[in-house]
This record gives C-alpha cells, structure tokens and sequence, in this order.
C-alpha cells in the first residue's frame, strides 16, 4: 500500500509545470524571452536578470511613463480625476487597442486613466497627455526628461502608447521599466486601478477587461501594464505583493502571451520563494550627553529601511547600534554622530547612520558663568 501511494505521488510531481516549482536561489535559470528582470520594488534590489540592458520594442509597457507623468500631474493638482478631457483629432486616429474616443467626446480623467491602466487604450493615452502637456509632442519631451531623472539608460521615447508602426527609435530595456515600474507604483492611486479585473466606462455602456491576466490568476498580483507588437512581441511588468515586499517583474520580446505570463511567474514565484524584505521604522533613540554646550543632551534618530535578505534569513537579522558615550558642541541637526549595524549572524549586511536632531551651541564663557550660579545657588 505504501508503495502504491508513493508511486502515485512520483507520478503527480513529474505532471506539475516547471514553471510552479520552486527553484533554490543558487540555481541558474533563463526565460523564454528576449530580456527580463525581476527586482524588489523599495530597494531597487536586482534579483534576477537577463540581458536586461538591451533596448528593445516596449511596446504598451510604454504606457508606463505616460501614467508616470499623468499621475504626477494628479498629486500636484495641476489635473483632477474629476477633469472632462476633449478627444482631439489626433487622439481619435489611434489604433490598437483602445476605447473609440470620438472626436471632440469628453470623459473624466479618471475614466481615461482606468482605460489605459485596465485596457491600454492608445487612444485615451494621448488624450490625457495632450490635456496635460497641451501637445503629445511636448508630453513626450517630458517623458524623455523624467526617463533621464530616473537613470533610464536605454530608453527613447517617440510616443505615448508604444505604437511602433512607424517608430524610428522607440525603445527601452528591461531595467529601465523596472526602474519606471517602481517609480509609478508609489502613486498607490495607480494600485488600485491596476488590481481591476473588470470595470465599465459611459454609465456601464462599454466593459473595461484588464489585460493582465496574472491579477486574476497569481496571488498577489496588483499591476501593471502589458504589451505587444509584431516587432515587440510580448511584453510586461508584472507587480505582485506579499508578506509586505513588492516584485516587479519584467519579461520583453517573449514569444506568446501565454509564454510572457509563464515567465513573469516563474520570476515571481522564485523572488518570493527565496527572499523577504526586513523592514525596520524610523526611531527615535532616545538622548546623548553633550559636552561644552547649551544644552546637556541631544535626541537622536535613526531613519527606517528595508533591506532585501534570503528568506530563511528573515527572523535572523539584528540591530547593533555604534555609540560614544558622549558628543562635543556645537551639534548641528542631522550631524552623523553614529551608526546602526544590520547583521545577519555575524555578517554585516548593512549600515545606517544616527543623527542629531537638532543644533546644540557650543556654550559660551558667559554661559559657563551662568551655569555654575545656578548649580551654586541650587547646592545652597
């Protein structure tokens, strides 16, 4: 009988997909694509790449930065959600996938974000930059300016919506969207709608199906953006979130959709498999003693952090703090006075700096008279 049960369980194990496995974090793997990368999304901790620097076709993951842009726009107020936005001529002629704005038709920004966020509405995308830039050529101008900001190596942009028909030079790498990737995502606005499998824009009268399908079928999926031409094949930059550490997985130049999502799985599901994310909150450490000053005593902080650790490791890591007994005025806010050590066992893995929180003056000879009249009419 136990033969036959484990006979049974051997035959299961050799029908379960490879790309479900877990795969140890020394071991090597590729992806059937052209490039890919897998990083934590705090940190910018690169865990997994292949040919990531390589400027390729991104096709709708293009759609990254317009949003990037639009949703920047939002939080300094220059753009409501509540804003009617015009469709222009220009923004009607798009092809691809999109919504059929129709010259001169108004729909609120929001509902134009939703379109591109859930649909990749081409036509959609223009509006709003058009709306925010005044034209998609100066959007695009900007585009290019936060690309730069950003560290974006390999990225040229000549549109809004990744079209590539008639694109010269349109293109990106997988580092680059990863690095876009994380800067979007800190607009938690962006999340939400992301996280969307199904939505409705004009009163319910046209459907808003999400065309990433890993929201509907991979725990933890949220985002992001999906893409694919015939020079691009398919793309993505897949977002997934657990036990409080964010993956941003890319896959460029793959040879099926099917394939794209298997391979943005399979980097997904080795990041969580093999590392967590230590996180410790900013802290204040309480007072330091401060000598030939205005003051006898300092407070003092250390900012929060995260660190990327295997995840076996998680529960190991310790804080030891670096410390003189004492300081010597004058103090200025934010002066370096020590350090807080990241060990994991005996290994430092990392280090942050503790500061003063505010200034302390060195005291002066008459401030020195003062205090020893107070401290010999206090001992009276």
């Amino acid at each position: 009988m136990k033969k036959r049960i484990l006979s049974a369980i051997l035959a299961l194990t050799m029908l379960i997909p490879i790309g479900f496995l877990n795969i140890s974090a020394e071991e090597p793997f590729t992806i059937d694509a052209k490039s890919g990368i897998l990083m934590e999304a705090s940190t910018g901790k690169v865990l997994f790449e292949q040919n990531a620097d390589e400027a390729l076709p991104p096709a709708s993951v293009t759609k990254i930065m317009t949003l990037l842009l639009v949703m920047e726009a939002v939080d300094n107020g220059t753009l409501k959600l509540t804003d009617m936005i015009r469709t222009s001529t220009n923004a009607s002629s798009m092809g691809g996938s999109q919504i059929y704005l129709k010259e001169g038709e108004e729909l609120s920004a929001e509902d134009m974000i939703k379109s591109v966020v859930i649909s990749s509405a081409n036509d959609a995308a223009v509006a709003l930059a058009e709306h925010v830039a005044g034209s998609e050529e100066a959007f695009v101008k900007k585009m290019n300016e936060k690309a730069a900001e950003l560290g974006m190596k390999n990225t040229v942009f000549e549109n809004t919506n990744g079209l590539d028909d008639t694109a010269q030079n349109h293109v990106s790498s997988a580092r680059d969207i990863a690095l876009m990737s994380a800067e979007l995502i800190k607009h938690k606005k962006v999340l939400e709608y992301s996280s969307i499998w199904m939505d409705s824009i004009r009163d319910g009268a046209f459907g808003l199906t999400n065309t990433n399908r890993l929201i509907r079928f991979y725990k933890g999926a949220n985002g992001l953006k999906t893409g694919s031409t015939s020079k691009a094949g398919f793309c993505i930059s897949a977002t997934a979130e657990r036990d409080g550490m964010t993956l941003i997985a890319v896959v460029m130049g793959s040879p099926t959709r099917d394939i794209r999502n298997a391979e943005a799985t399979k980097m997904l599901d080795w990041g969580f498999a093999n590392y967590g994310l230590y996180s410790c909150e900013a802290e204040n450490m309480g007072k330091i003693k401060v000598l030939g000053g205005t003051l006898e005593s300092c407070e003092i902080s250390h900012s929060g952090f995260n660190i990327i650790v295997p995840a076996a490791d998680k529960g190991k890591i310790e804080l030891v703090s670096e410390l003189p007994e004492t300081v010597t005025a004058p103090i200025k806010s934010g002066d370096k006075i020590g350090k807080l050590h990241v060990m994991n066992g005996e290994t430092e893995i990392g280090t942050i700096d503790i500061i003063c929180n505010f200034d302390v003056e060195k005291i002066s000879f008459f401030g020195v008279l003062g205090q020893m009249f107070r401290y010999f009419c206090l001992i009276r």
